[in-house]
């Protein structure tokens, strides 16, 4: 998370430090899914090539019990470029954010810990903690707070979770295994004894394993408890013979009130908390990450006012708020102890998946394409004649206009016409103006023309006549108007300076 807003503001020119306390890199390769809004964002980072290379496609979810399969989500019904999600290793992901990091001149300072912190109207001062033992008073017009569950940051500013406190236990391994299984899946076995044992194929013979287990267990985790489990939960064979790293983990479903704490910022694990049912916390946090540092980038430059970043929380404090109560539902289920209980869940499970719209919402659910943003402070409640409304992540329209806007640092004012001349670029909007549709040549003042003669974008925007579309640097549309009406477009741009 850290790394990623890091990277975001120094793409953008912004001045920036990154601190962490360990030492050296993790070995620890702890969040090991990138879904399919994640990989978005790392197309818009220059990254998503690399990240898919190193990575393996993982293209559906099974879920099993009792030797049958109780349900499968296919997770190319998702309207995405990139309909799958990416196992890769963290470690990995954090080698490709940390090496693109270093080709804006940043490396993160290891080895510093925050000691202290306040901080008024005009920025925050820090006290650092370096590993010889000696501390650095440092000044910041903004900190992000992005050191995960036991977040410093987070308790220096009066800051706590608030939530469920009653922990569930893991038993994890990272292992190299033979077995059977499609590596193109993640698997959850609902055991009729025990609680649920999800599988993660991460290519060749590596696999993740994630097994619940009882909260007073007090057990140091060993190779041969996870055989032990692998044996009575898993329905293929899987035999490890190496363990790469072995650990036990206790997590909560817990948030922070604020994600705003004045010019101090939190993101990832340090606002929220939960099970790792579902693979989303890392993608959940990367999400926040990049939310954030867009916007902290106009604000740091003057671009935007400071009111600017209230939105951040206003967006993704239901985002995480969602993700803990998914989370928690698919742990509850999982664990159920009560046979008919068991029974009620597997016949419903596989009733309910049966169904597509069900397939489809658990699709969009998982790959966090269902994310929206339409009730926030900083958009114009605008829609066009189809399904899209101010809020949402725009569909790709076409490769080169895909390419087009994940490649743009800033606003995207984009200008869809259907037939007719091409109307002049909207004049007292910061944005660059890109023209789609048509085959005519396009006025002056448009920054990229898209020849789109058979209508797609309009199409694919539900703009049968045409009409504007304001894009945000991360993908999400701002506002939309007719090509008549340049208002919604000026109130956006009035809601940036507030």
């Amino acid at each position: 998370m850290g790394l990623t807003a890091a990277l975001e503001l120094a793409r953008r020119g912004v001045p920036v430090r990154i601190v962490d306390r360990l030492a050296e890199p993790t070995t620890e390769s702890r969040a090991i899914i990138v879904h399919a809004r994640g990989l978005e964002m790392f197309e818009r980072l220059g990254l998503v090539d690399e990240l898919i290379r190193a990575g393996v496609r993982t293209t559906a979810m099974e879920m099993h019990s009792d030797g049958d399969v109780v349900a499968r989500i296919p997770l190319d019904l998702v309207d995405s470029p990139f309909p799958y999600s990416v196992t890769i290793a963290q470690t990995e992901t954090e080698r490709i954010l940390t090496k693109a990091l270093a080709e804006y001149g940043v490396t993160v300072e290891r080895g510093v810990t925050l000691a202290g912190l306040t901080q008024d109207e005009h920025g925050v001062r820090v006290v650092l903690e370096h590993a010889d033992g000696s501390h650095e008073n440092a000044e910041t017009g903004w900190l992000v707070g992005a050191d995960g569950g036991h977040s410093r940051t987070r308790q220096l500013v009066g800051s706590a979770l608030a939530g469920k406190f009653k922990g569930e236990k893991f038993l994890m391994g990272d292992v190299t295994a033979d077995h059977d299984l499609d590596p193109h899946s993640m698997y959850t076995f609902f055991s009729p004894h025990d609680g649920p044992l999800l599988v993660f194929p991460m290519g060749g013979d590596r696999l993740r394993l994630i097994a619940n287990i009882a909260p007073d267990e007090q057990r140091a985790a060993t190779q041969e408890w996870l055989q032990q489990v692998a044996d009575e939960r898993a329905e293929s064979p899987i035999r490890i013979r190496a363990s790469r790293w072995l650990t036990i983990f206790e997590v909560h479903h817990a948030q922070v009130p604020e994600y705003r704490v004045g010019r101090v910022l939190l993101a990832g694990d340090a606002a929220h908390v939960h099970s790792p049912a579902g693979g989303q916390g890392m993608n959940t946090g990367l999400q926040d990450a990049h939310n954030l540092a867009w916007k902290l980038a106009l604000v740091s430059t003057g671009q935007a006012g400071p009111a600017m970043l209230d939105s951040y929380h206003a967006e993704r404090h239901p985002v995480g708020a969602q993700v803990i109560r998914f989370a928690s539902t698919l742990t509850r289920l999982g664990t159920l102890a009560n046979p008919v209980a068991q029974k009620l869940r597997n016949k419903g499970m596989h009733l309910l998946t049966g169904l597509a719209p069900v397939r489809q919402a658990m699709a969009d659910r998982t790959e966090e394409t269902a994310v929206a943003y339409r009730k926030s402070p900083i958009v114009v409640q605008s829609r066009g004649s189809g399904d899209l409304h101010a809020g949402d992540f725009l569909p790709a329209a076409g490769p080169e206009l895909r390419v087009a806007l994940a490649e743009a640092h800033e606003h995207v004012l984009l200008t869809v016409i259907v037939n007719g001349p091409a109307p002049t670029p909207v004049d007292g909007v910061t944005a660059r103006q890109l023209l789609v549709g048509g085959t005519a040549k396009a006025p002056i003042g448009y920054d990229a023309v898209f020849q789109d003669p058979d209508g797609l974008a309009a199409a694919r925007y539900g703009l049968p006549n045409g009409g504007r579309i304001m894009v945000r640097p991360d993908g999400y549309v701002a506002a939309i108007a007719p090509l008549v009406e340049d208002a919604p477009l000026h109130r956006y741009q009035a809601l940036l300076q507030a």
